[in-house]
């Protein structure tokens, strides 16, 4: 018996190599726009872009600014005079065709699919997760997909989450669970909504002030054996 009737997954570096995807976008985009692509380059707008992502799931600006901002900040910074919509949107149509998984996340999804009902909640851009997910082998696994930008409401809020169970008719908190690599967005978004949570921490980093999960694992094995013991 699995010790949950239902997964709720984040996509982003949970199940997607969301870095990968990313360095790929992001190569295309700034050597379209006359940017080479170097550590420098990259640097800066992988820093500008977390503190965006951060001041988002805070609930401190919204998702348009977020993407407009990003690429505002960064075409400033090097002295461009770029359309920051424009540089965005060609951005997030090569994100789009990043599907690739991590390593054992399929194996993992078909191991729990015959057992659990499983779905993707994200507050990722719906076109690039759109993309992502129906070219990736993940669809005929899942009963959903939930993204912020289509339910109107961000993890961690409850009310993101209240809505992902109405729609999928759960009848129980208690057999629910969210698994995520992010504390703020999946772990405390969980907490928020009353449900356990399980943070993927690859790289097992210190977790001292919480929020504190009620399991922690570093590799889909130890998830496999979690939620089918």
């Amino acid at each position: 018996m699995p010790r949950y009737d239902y997964v709720l997954f984040d996509a982003d570096n949970t199940l997607f190599d969301f870095d990968l995807a990313e360095r790929r976008a992001l190569q295309a985009a700034l050597e379209a726009h006359g940017y080479p692509f170097n550590d420098l380059t990259e640097q800066l707008y992988l820093s500008v872009n977390r503190a965006l992502w951060h001041r988002f799931d805070l609930g401190t600006i919204d998702k348009d600014t977020l993407l407009r901002e990003r690429f505002a900040v960064f075409s400033r910074v090097m002295g461009g005079e770029d359309d920051p919509e424009e540089f965005n949107r060609f951005y997030l149509d090569r994100l789009a065709e990043g599907s690739d998984l991590l390593p054992g996340a399929e194996a993992l999804c078909r191991a729990l699919a015959p057992h659990c009902t499983l779905a993707i909640v994200t507050n990722g851009v719906s076109h690039a997760q759109r993309g992502r997910f129906y070219a990736s082998p993940l669809p005929p696994l899942f009963s959903g997909l939930y993204i912020s930008g289509e339910l109107g409401v961000s993890k961690p809020q409850k009310a993101f989450f209240d809505a992902v169970l109405q729609d999928l008719h759960i009848p129980s908190h208690a057999r629910t669970v969210v698994v995520g690599d992010n504390l703020l967005s999946d772990i405390q978004g969980g907490i928020n909504a009353g449900l356990d949570t399980i943070w993927y921490n690859p790289r097992k980093l210190p977790n001292p002030n919480g929020p504190f999960p009620t399991f922690e694992v570093s590799d889909f094995d130890a998830l496999r054996t979690l939620l089918l013991c």
